[in-house]
């Protein structure tokens, strides 16, 4: 059995978040808010988040599909497609075989750390891909979220081209990062996921791509009071 993934782990962009207002998702750290100001219009205008601390994981295999089934999670029916669960996590199929499991704020991501920490080497084809360490998450919303993506990617993300549930495994100011179109009814959002490595020049980018439309930062309060 694989070992719980230590979740006190600071994010890779916390060296970028000192002067942030920080609090507790599960056993880590996650940024609230970065001023005493309500964030939650900028949330609807043009913000990016950092869920890094949130929980992840993926699976690949011939059995990968029968195993997430039995953990009673809803999968899309074709690569490059995503489906939000009832708890508020989602699933993303990369390929016929491969998925990446994003978690949920409403839980803390507590059922993605256990479904890793159960996981088990047997004769059945399903791999653990750990995500945690791979992968940092960053979130990008509001109303010019297309506008901003047209600067740092040659994929047209508008909403007629990439419609919500849509998965795209392209590259981002030349880097190469998965995207998911998880819009809400009120709220244009994008999930973001790439190197962790490479998460403070991500970040850079989005926000220097941002600046023409006022973008800004902002914490999980805005996301969750939404």
């Amino acid at each position: 059995m694989v070992t719980a993934q230590d979740f006190r782990e600071r994010s890779p962009l916390s060296a970028l978040q000192e002067n942030a207002r920080l609090a507790r998702l599960g056993d880590s750290l996650i940024v609230s808010r970065y001023g005493d100001q309500d964030e939650t219009a900028q949330l609807a205008r043009c913000a990016l988040l950092d869920l890094s601390n949130l929980a992840r994981v993926g699976f690949r295999g011939a059995d990968a599909a029968a195993h997430l089934h039995a953990q009673q999670f809803e999968l899309p029916s074709a690569p490059n497609r995503c489906v939000v669960q009832a708890d508020g996590s989602s699933v993303a199929r990369l390929s016929q075989t491969e998925y990446f499991l994003l978690g949920s704020l409403q839980d803390a991501g507590s059922r993605l750390q256990k479904l890793e920490a159960q996981w088990q080497l047997s004769s059945s084809a399903c791999y653990l891909l750990p995500r945690q360490d791979s992968h940092a998450w960053l979130v990008l919303t509001g109303e010019h979220l297309s506008s901003v993506m047209a600067k740092v990617c040659g994929v047209d993300l508008r909403q007629q081209a990439f419609a919500t549930g849509a998965v795209a495994q392209t590259s981002v100011a030349r880097m190469s990062t998965i995207i998911i179109n998880a819009s809400q009814p009120d709220l244009p959002l994008f999930h973001i996921l790439c190197d962790r490595a490479s998460a403070q020049y991500l970040w850079g980018a989005l926000l220097d791509a941002m600046q023409e439309f006022g973008g800004e930062p902002v914490g999980i309060d805005a996301l969750l009071a939404g």
